[in-house]
């Protein structure tokens, strides 16, 4: 997988963990295209959390609409950013244990903040990788923690961060989850999808 993407990055956009934190909330079930033409607007006016503490909700919800689910993702990053101040002293945690605590964070979204924001070795398992994984048959689950065990166990730490972000990248591109492209992919003879051969073109 890192053959292939030697150097995976994040597509969200953002300058900061705050930034960070912000978009990947944003970005459940909605593109990271999306997420960051919101973004470009909603950076610029917000760029502290105490703007985004101080946020009027409807003003908010209309600001973040392209995103999707626009109301129950308002409130979670007022409702973040309030505990951030309250919680924090204003400044996003780099540990898992405190960013699941914020409201709207969940595991996925965490490991996002850790590896991008903090350099911290971290896999993200969101539907891509879910995906991925369960096809190539690394991990077997519906189950996006017991997914992220798995991974983390069977791959190296140092490399957790990229081969998370690769598997992303292999998911959007290649193991797509209408009409995969089997026929073209380099990971064709090593996966285990029993489906595959109805997609290759041989």
């Amino acid at each position: 997988m890192l053959r292939k993407y030697p150097d995976p990055k994040t597509a969200l956009r953002f300058s900061g963990p705050l930034e960070l934190l912000v978009a990947t909330i944003l970005s459940a079930q909605c593109t990271d295209v999306r997420v960051n033409k919101v973004t470009e607007t909603l950076f610029r006016r917000y760029k502290t959390v105490t703007d985004y503490a101080e946020a009027d909700l409807k003003t908010f919800e209309e600001e973040i609409r392209p995103a999707g689910f626009y109301k129950n993702k308002a409130k979670a990053i007022i409702n973040c950013a309030k505990m951030l101040l309250e919680k924090f002293n204003g400044t996003v945690p780099s540990t898992m244990e405190d960013l699941i605590r914020l409201p709207g964070v969940g595991r996925k979204t965490a490991n996002v903040v850790l590896g991008g924001a903090f350099g911290k070795q971290a896999i993200a398992v969101d539907t891509h990788v879910l995906r991925v994984s369960n096809r190539l048959g690394i991990a077997q689950s519906d189950n996006p923690d017991i997914i992220e065990k798995i991974l983390n166990r069977n791959i190296p730490r140092e490399r957790w961060t990229r081969f998370g972000l690769a598997l992303i990248l292999h998911g959007r591109e290649t193991c797509t989850a209408r009409k995969p492209k089997c026929g073209t992919c380099p990971l064709f003879g090593a996966c285990g999808w029993t489906s595959k051969s109805e997609y290759s073109g041989w």
